[in-house]
């Protein structure tokens, strides 16, 4: 998984290589390598650690080569260290690999009858020793790489180079994202256009099957043993995007993105009052025939589906239910074709995400919310919403989270709209709201300075809760998650009302609790009477809310900070403003790696 970049051009293929990877770190890592081709010979380089360790082996060794791979790794099989780096050299192959070779131990055992021996305790070794013996049965290295990959069970893009052939990568992939870009007298390979966008904008998507041959004045794509063309797309993303823009860190400048990015994924979705989605094929019958809706997703997105089911019960009056993708795979699934299931990914490549939405889209109707046009996700649904919150370099997601409740939201009032739930009336007020939301979030981001003071006070806890009721308590875990993704600090979250039932026993002087408390008539009394439970036990109050009743609200809380209201419905977007913050704050005060958290990767393309 991780970072992979290739080049076959007229420049360095050392320094294109380093640059693309180093524009994917956000995706996390612990080794990184490079193989060069020069002069019939293949070098590999390989470092434990981030890249800077990989770039200190090139000091004195400026390498000339117009042809190589590159790849940034998060240990799955074996432990982080050189050995166990990428790239992976057989006889006279080396290869990198994103995923995970499912059959990797039979396979093995295989070889090592054959006489193989390995090096790392890594899949991906396995891969290159099956190319490098499928060459010596006397393939040529497009038709032993086919070979190899009948072989292997599970997800895979795989890179290629062999020294006999020095003129071409060799490319395959399986559910793992693979672009190919392009230039004059030069081309490009990466699992993420980031790492392209400095030299390109011009790109093909290769689909699950793929194998490719990518050679300066060629790219020739078979699927299935058939020649086939892939489609060029023009990238539109700035690679300034992609850059921190001033902000200390990626997170805080995403967190600022919000503002644009809620007003991109809006644009063109409103017109007289009423919710459009011009891309989509979804017919006022197909609308009404809607009987249940099946959301799936993982990590933030799945709290992103808990506050959709509000609003597709509320203003659609569809049943709903979400699960998390790597559970809904694997269990029995009573549906309908008037089912429709709803997969929700930022990049459109989480495998779970992927093979739950697999395992059922013959059987229902099928739409995504995705933030990556062309994404493997985008490939198996019907229809697909796009956000526009633009690169996430950050792995903790923030601007994605929010522009998926709002494009979740847009399409739950379509949805109402479509099947006479709401009256023009209802729908112009929550479409006028939504307009405003932009302002309202500039509007939160303004306590910034505050947020940062209450962080300095509570940095140093070693556990928190966060809690919250309705629609709000999704937010609550979301905001737990955000805590525990780039502090290290444990943080749960948990409905209000359950506090009594258990986790109550764990308040005390040491143990702040983060309310998102909402303006609601009911579940604002009834949340402040589970504060008084937690004032009681000594426990210090943070209160995040949209409510006006400041003084009452300071009566219990140690800090209150306060968001605008414009709507119900769009609190648990403007609640996660300060979350964001918060987090973010206490992380920069521990001294953590916030843009880049230990253990973690910003698209899970493994089980």
């Amino acid at each position: 998984m991780c970072g992979i970049v290739g080049y076959i051009g007229e420049n360095k293929a050392q320094e294109v290589i380093l640059s693309g990877l180093q524009k994917l770190e956000y995706r996390g890592y612990d080794s990184a390598g490079i193989a060069l081709l020069e002069n019939g010979e293949i070098t590999v380089t390989r470092a434990q650690g981030k890249l800077e360790e990989l770039k200190k082996k090139f000091t004195n060794t400026k390498s000339k080569a117009s042809l190589g791979i590159g790849h940034t790794r998060w240990a799955t099989h074996g432990r982080p260290s050189e050995t166990n780096a990428h790239p992976h050299s057989a006889g006279r192959v080396s290869l990198i690999h994103n995923g995970i070779i499912e059959n990797y131990l039979e396979l093995k055992e295989e070889l090592e009858k054959l006489g193989c021996e390995f090096k790392s305790e890594t899949d991906t070794e396995i891969a290159a020793h099956l190319l490098n013996q499928e060459i010596k049965n006397g393939l040529e290295p497009f038709e032993a790489l086919k070979a190899t990959c009948k072989k292997v069970r599970g997800s895979y893009a795989f890179l290629a180079i062999d020294k006999e052939n020095p003129d071409r990568i060799l490319v395959a992939k399986n559910s793992t994202p693979i672009v190919i870009g392009f230039s004059e007298n030069q081309k490009f390979i990466a699992s993420d256009i980031p790492a392209i966008l400095n030299y390109t904008k011009e790109v093909l998507i290769l689909e699950d099957g793929d194998i490719a041959e990518i050679m300066l004045d060629s790219i020739k794509v078979e699927n299935d043993g058939v020649l086939v063309t892939r489609k060029t797309q023009t990238i539109n993303w700035d690679p300034v995007t992609a850059q921190k823009g001033g902000y200390k860190h990626f997170m805080l400048k995403e967190i600022y993105d919000q503002v644009e990015a809620s007003v991109d994924t809006v644009r063109g979705r409103i017109k007289n009052s009423k919710v459009v989605f011009s891309n989509i094929d979804f017919s006022v019958e197909e609308a009404k025939s809607i009987d249940r809706i099946i959301m799936i997703a993982c990590g933030t997105a799945w709290h992103a589906c808990l506050v959709a089911k509000y609003y597709f019960e509320t203003l659609a009056g569809i049943p709903c239910e979400v699960d998390y993708s790597s559970e809904f795979r694997y269990r029995d699934k009573p549906v309908s074709k008037n089912t429709l299931l709803i997969p929700v990914s930022q990049s459109g490549e989480t495998l779970d995400t992927l093979a739950a939405t697999e395992s059922i889209s013959k059987l229902v109707k099928t739409l995504a919310i995705c933030n990556v046009l062309g994404s493997s996700l985008s490939r198996k649904v019907e229809n697909v919403i796009y956000t526009q919150a633009g690169p996430e370099i950050s792995v903790a997601s923030t601007k994605a989270f929010t522009t998926q409740l709002e494009a979740l939201y847009m399409f739950a009032l379509f949805l109402g709209q479509e099947r006479g739930i709401l009256n023009k009336s209802t729908i112009h007020e929550k479409v006028n709201a939504v307009i405003k939301l932009p302002a309202a979030i500039a509007e939160a981001l303004k306590d910034e300075e505050a947020i940062k003071k209450t962080a300095k006070l509570f940095y140093q806890s070693q556990d928190f809760f966060y809690i919250g009721r309705g629609i709000c308590f999704p937010i609550a875990l979301e905001g737990a998650l955000k805590l525990k993704e780039i502090s290290y600090i444990h943080a749960e979250g948990y409905p209000a009302g359950e506090l009594k039932h258990g986790p109550l026993a764990l308040i005390d002087e040491d143990v702040p609790v983060v309310v998102i408390l909402q303006k609601s008539d009911v579940l604002f009394e009834k949340t402040l009477s589970n504060l008084k439970e937690v004032e009681a036990r000594g426990g210090k109050i943070i209160a995040i809310t949209d409510s006006p009743k400041i003084d009452l609200i300071s009566s219990v809380a140690s800090v209150v900070h306060s968001v605008p209201f414009i709507s119900g419905d769009l609190s648990p977007i403007l609640m996660t403003v300060p979350l964001q913050l918060l987090a973010y704050y206490i992380a920069v005060f521990n001294g953590t790696d916030v843009d880049l958290p230990r253990n973690l990767a910003k698209s899970v393309t493994v089980e």
